[in-house]
C-alpha cells in the first residue's frame, strides 16, 4: 500500500508541477547521466545487442504513464493483418509472473500470468504474441511457433536497448504534453527530448482537438485518437449463462447518469475525461497502473454502475470467473445474489485507436523499405 500511496503521490505532483519535486534535481541529473552512458554504450557496441532474423517495430513513449500504445497496437495489428502482413507481436508482460515466461499469449491465457496489456491485444485480434522481460527470449519463443512471421511488433522497450529495431514510433500525449520536461523524478520522462528527433512521433490528440478539426493538419500530421464505443455489460455472457431471473435486465448507463469510473492505467484522467464527452457524471476512482484489484474493492462502489477501462476488465472478469468456481459450495450459494448483483453493476468502455492517413502511409514506407509489400486494399477506410 506505501509504494501505491507513493506512486499516487509523485503522480499528483507532476500534475500540479508542484515546487517540492525541483528538490530531487540532483536524482534526475544522475539518472539523466546513467541513461545516456547506457545508450551510448549501446551505439557503441560495448554493450551488446540483439538483431531478430525479421524486422522489428517498437511502439514506445518517452513519459511515464499511458499514451495510448495498446490501442495504437491494436489499430496496427487489425491493419497489417488486414493487408496479408504476417504480423507477430512481443511484450515485457508486465504484470504477469516471470516464471512462466518467456511464454505464448493464447485467448485463454490469465493477466495473473501474462499481464493485463497481452490479454487485451490477443483477445480482440488473436494475433502470434509471446511475453518476456528478456525480449530475445520473447521474440525466439514467437518465431519458433510462427516461423512464417515478417514483422514484430514489440509493445514498450523504447528504452529496452538490448533489443535492436528497425522502425520505432514514439506516442506522445498531446493533452498531457511533457509537464515540466524534466527527466524522473522531478518529471515524468524516461527520456530527454531530444530522443524524439530520431523517431517517426504519432501525436495523440484528445477527441476533440483543434488539430483534427483541421482537415489540412489531420492528413499531414502523424496523429491519433482514441474514439470510444457504446458501453458493454463486462460480464453479458457470463449473466445470460447463469439466467438470473431475481436481477432486471441492466441497462447501460445513459448521458447524464452517474458512474462510477475506475481506473488503474498509466493516465486515468483521459478515461475519466471521455467518459465526460459521453455525458456521464463521474465519481473518479484512480488506481495505479497495471493494478491488481480484488472484487471486494469493487463491491463498495454500490450506489450507481461501474464503468472500467479494457484493460482492467480483462482483468476483473477473469478474478469474477475464478470467484465463480470458487462459490460452488452451499455456502457461498447464499452470497451468489450479491456477486450477480456485483457483476451487473460492471460495464466496460471500449476505444479504438484512430490514426490519420499519414500515419499509414509513413508505415507503408517504413514497410516497403524494409521489404515487407503489404496488399494494396482501400486506404479510405483508414482515413
Amino acid at each position: 500500500v506505501s509504494a501505491m500511496k507513493l506512486e499516487t503521490l509523485i503522480t499528483k505532483a507532476w500534475q500540479r508541477e508542484a515546487l517540492w519535486l525541483w528538490l530531487l534535481l540532483p536524482l534526475s541529473a544522475l539518472y539523466g547521466l546513467l541513461t545516456a552512458i547506457r545508450r551510448r554504450a549501446y551505439q557503441l557496441e560495448w554493450l551488446k545487442s540483439y538483431r531478430a532474423p525479421v524486422p522489428v517495430m517498437v511502439i514506445g513513449n518517452i513519459s511515464v504513464g499511458g499514451s495510448g500504445k495498446t490501442p495504437l497496437i491494436i489499430s496496427l495489428v487489425h491493419y497489417l493483418q488486414q493487408r496479408g502482413v504476417k504480423v507477430g507481436v512481443i511484450s515485457r508482460g508486465y504484470g504477469g509472473d516471470t516464471a512462466q515466461m518467456p511464454t505464448l499469449v493464447t485467448k485463454d491465457s490469465l493477466p495473473s500470468a501474462v499481464g493485463d496489456e497481452p490479454c487485451l491485444i490477443v483477445g480482440t485480434t488473436g494475433v502470434a504474441m509471446a511475453v518476456c522481460p528478456n525480449r530475445k527470449q520473447a521474440i525466439t519463443t514467437l518465431l519458433e511457433a510462427h516461423g512464417d512471421i515478417q514483422l514484430i511488433i514489440a509493445d514498450d522497450g523504447l528504452q529496452h536497448y538490448a533489443m535492436q529495431r528497425d522502425i520505432e514510433w514514439i506516442v506522445v500525449d498531446a493533452a498531457r504534453g511533457f509537464g515540466n520536461r524534466q527527466l524522473l523524478p522531478v518529471g515524468y520522462l524516461r527520456e530527454p527530448l531530444s530522443r524524439l528527433k530520431d523517431s517517426t512521433v504519432i501525436y495523440h490528440q484528445k477527441l476533440d482537438g483543434l488539430i483534427l478539426s483541421d482537415s489540412q493538419l489531420a492528413t499531414d500530421k502523424l496523429t491519433m485518437h482514441l474514439q470510444p464505443s457504446s458501453l458493454e455489460q463486462l460480464l453479458a455472457h457470463e449473466l445470460s449463462q447463469i439466467g438470473t431471473d431475481s436481477i432486471s435486465q441492466p441497462v447501460a448507463p445513459e448521458a447524464g447518469s452517474t458512474v462510477h469510473g475506475v481506473s488503474g492505467i498509466g493516465y486515468p484522467q483521459r478515461f475519466f475525461d471521455t467518459l465526460r464527452t459521453l455525458g456521464l457524471q463521474v465519481i473518479e476512482h484512480p488506481y495505479p497502473d497495471h493494478y491488481d484489484f480484488s472484487l471486494t474493492e469493487l463491491w463498495q462502489y454500490t450506489e450507481h454502475p461501474i464503468v472500467v477501462t479494457s484493460k482492467d476488465a480483462v482483468k476483473i472478469k477473469a478474478l469474477w470467473l475464478q470467484q465463480q468456481q470458487h462459490a460452488a459450495s452451499s455456502e457461498a450459494a447464499k452470497i451468489d445474489q450479491d456477486w450477480h448483483a456485483l457483476a451487473a453493476r460492471l460495464w466496460v468502455l471500449p476505444v479504438s485507436a484512430e490514426l490519420s492517413a499519414a500515419c499509414y502511409q509513413t508505415l507503408e514506407q517504413q514497410l516497403k523499405a524494409l521489404g515487407i509489400n503489404t496488399a494494396s486494399i482501400d486506404t479510405a477506410a483508414y482515413d
